[in-house]
């Protein structure tokens, strides 16, 4: 069956949700060789993934994952989820993990889903270990954080159990050079089921497609963001983050308002001089660095701007703040205020 589906993804053919779901099942299941689960992943990348087609791939995939016992009063909130696809290349350190904290001491109920590195250098659970936070929670542990500390960390292999028989054919796809749709499913996949998530991707044509997929999953209230900079060769480049160094392109949406795309203009912000340098991380344990630094206000430059920048649009989907202007005075008072060191210092064991 999963070569038929090949072969029609060869004739550029999209698939159907039956097909996907036919597909997911063939996928997970260990005895289906992994040159032919790569050889159908090659082929759909290929052809080009459709909005529709990740979007019912991540609800074959969803229905298969752990979900949390959250209860109605946690459901009744507002769950945040603030995530990037990777794919920019650019070791930038973990912006959207530090948001994610910030977000969190301002009173955001927050969900990070995440796992240890794969397109970037070093992954979330990689930083949120070096920081003492604890990443592999049960998912009981998982609700009770969300309950006590507004924060939890949802490390994916503990909820996704199934995509260890798809890590074989998702390694030898990575041998040949060949992305995969698992390349950007993950920020989907969230067990939590956040309903208001800012998504950074790696290309400015993916914001309006992936903006679609969230809505269509459920999520109220998103914004899918890339940003721009020159690197030090004067190249463009591309980062999944809303970028203090160039434009960003954004795409929007608040419950069953039309969808908005937009570009913001980094003018708009006190954003001080810097380069693409300047967002660079290294390994676990300095990223971990810049994250406390930032967050006991050790780090007031272009690092400090970046968290700032994209804090104030993680505040503003929350419904925290009105304005990114707001939200951004508002991720400046929680830094300022020791707040935000203080959740770090309450998350960490």
């Amino acid at each position: 069956m999963l070569e038929k589906l090949t072969q029609q993804l060869a004739a550029a053919q999209p698939l159907a949700d039956e097909q996907i779901h036919l597909a997911v099942d063939a996928l997970v299941d260990e005895k289906i060789s992994t040159a032919t689960k790569a050889d159908f992943l090659a082929a759909l990348a290929n052809k080009g993934e459709t909005p529709s087609e990740i979007a019912a791939f991540a609800r074959a995939l969803r229905a298969r994952s752990i979900s949390p016992p959250l209860d109605d009063d946690i459901r009744a909130r507002e769950i945040l989820d603030v995530v990037g696809t990777g794919g920019d290349r650019l070791s930038t350190f973990n912006i959207s993990t530090t948001v994610a904290l910030v977000a969190a001491a301002a009173g955001v109920l927050v969900a990070k889903h995440g796992n240890r590195a794969n397109t970037s250098p070093i992954g979330s659970a990689d930083v949120m270990e070096a920081l003492g936070v604890p990443f592999d929670l049960t998912p009981e542990e998982a609700v009770l954080s969300l309950r006590r500390h507004s924060f939890a960390y949802f490390f994916a292999p503990r909820y996704h159990p199934a995509f260890r028989h798809i890590i074989p054919a998702r390694k030898l796809c990575a041998e040949r050079g060949q992305p995969t749709i698992f390349n950007f499913l993950g920020p989907l996949l969230n067990p939590a089921r956040p309903s208001a998530m800012l998504l950074g991707v790696s290309r400015p044509d993916f914001c309006e497609p992936f903006a679609r997929v969230l809505q269509s999953l459920g999520v109220r209230r998103a914004m899918v963001v890339c940003g721009t900079a020159q690197d030090e060769s004067g190249s463009l480049r591309h980062l999944d983050e809303l970028s203090p160094l160039g434009p960003s392109v954004i795409a929007e949406f608040y419950q069953e308002h039309a969808l908005t795309c937009s570009t913001l203009s980094p003018e708009l912000f006190p954003l001080q001089p810097a380069t693409l340098a300047d967002l660079r991380g290294g390994d676990r344990e300095q990223n971990a660095a810049t994250i406390r630094n930032i967050l006991n206000n050790r780090e007031r430059g272009p690092k400090r701007d970046a968290v700032l920048l994209n804090a104030a649009a993680a505040l503003f989907i929350a419904g925290n703040a009105k304005s990114l202007a707001e939200g951004w005075s508002l991720a400046a008072e929680v830094i300022d205020s020791g707040k935000a060191a203080a959740k770090l210092k309450e998350l960490a064991r």
